[in-house]
């Protein structure tokens, strides 16, 4: 008697399955794009909720929503540094259904003061678009008798080792903006941490600490608790335009800012990765969007753009982060 799964009707629907199967795979790889996006994608926050590394990728999250035609959502994983979140999307499938929202801490930071990082911030991942950047500004407590930058280098010079500058904990931006004001400057400062910039903040406000390098500080300044001497960026702020810059005000070179952007795992098909590039800016040029992010630098760029900010990042703060032997492991 003849095997029912051997008839010349089924051997031909098996032939026809297994030669649309290899055709499937010969498609060139843009093909497999071209449908994208099919399910939700999931953009994993770093952060905590309620903080900027929160809120720029929900406001993304919600103009993506609308311009991909699928529900994009924010999972946030806070932890060890950002490595907890960097290490989850390193290890995702590029697909384009994950993405991760990074920064100079978890990309630029992160490589040279833990000594076993789970990821490499250059080989696990495919840049897809930076997405806003915010200078650091330089406060002192109103008793510092220091009305300028140079008024301030005069006084730790006449003073080695004896101002002191707070920052929200060892490695964080605010802690090696501090060290490269020190290396460029040629001055002595000594670094006191705390647990998060708020509390930093709290006590210079209290005059505890002499100064800082924060992202708030304006505010402050406006209540005459604190005295805003220059902003970090290699450009004035267009929020204070009257404040100079670092460089101009007596430390050439110096640049110091604080970046977020989206990324996907490496090996994410460039099509896709040009796709979100290309809606995610859409997205930040909204009316909306810069209207609630009025004080930062909303300029999404090229994932080239984004990449070559990552390689130009990483040897400048290494050198900081080694001068000042500064590791968390």
């Amino acid at each position: 008697m003849r095997n029912p799964a051997h008839t010349p009707a089924n051997s031909w629907t098996l032939l026809s399955a297994y030669v649309l199967g290899f055709a499937i795979l010969m498609l060139p790889r843009g093909a497999h794009t071209q449908t994208y996006p099919v399910k939700p994608v999931r953009i994993i926050s770093p952060y905590s909720p309620g903080g900027l590394g929160d809120l720029v990728p929900r406001a993304v999250a919600a103009g993506l929503t609308e311009t991909l035609g699928q529900q994009v959502i924010v999972d946030n994983r806070p932890g060890a540094s950002q490595i907890i979140g960097m290490q989850a999307v390193a290890r995702s499938s590029p697909d384009g259904y994950t993405l991760i929202f990074g920064s100079v801490t978890s990309l630029a930071i992160n490589p040279s003061v833990h000594k076993n990082l789970p990821y490499d911030p250059v080989k696990d991942f495919a840049p897809v678009a930076l997405c806003v950047t915010t200078p650091l500004y330089l406060v002192v407590h109103p008793s510092i008798p220091a009305k300028s930058v140079k008024e301030l280098l005069a006084l730790a010079n006449a003073q080695p080792g004896k101002l002191t500058y707070a920052s929200g904990g060892n490695g964080s931006s605010n802690h090696l903006a501090g060290e490269l004001f020190k290396s460029l400057a040629r001055i002595d400062l000594l670094h006191v941490p705390y647990k998060g910039a708020g509390p930093a903040m709290v006590d210079v406000m209290a005059g505890h600490v002499a100064l800082m390098f924060g992202a708030a500080g304006l505010t402050e300044a406006k209540a005459g608790k604190v005295r805003v001497l220059g902003v970090t960026s290699a450009k004035r702020s267009a929020t204070a335009p009257e404040l100079p810059t670092l460089s101009e005000a007596g430390v050439p070179g110096y640049e110091a800012t604080i970046w977020f952007g989206l990324l996907a795992p490496a090996g994410t098909p460039t099509a896709i990765v040009t796709r979100l590039s290309q809606d995610i800016a859409k997205v930040l040029m909204q009316a909306r969007v810069r209207d609630q992010f009025s004080t930062l630098d909303v300029t999404p760029s090229t994932p080239d753009a984004f990449a070559a900010l990552i390689r130009h990042e990483i040897p400048k703060w290494r050198k900081v982060i080694d001068g000042a032997r500064i590791t968390m492991d």
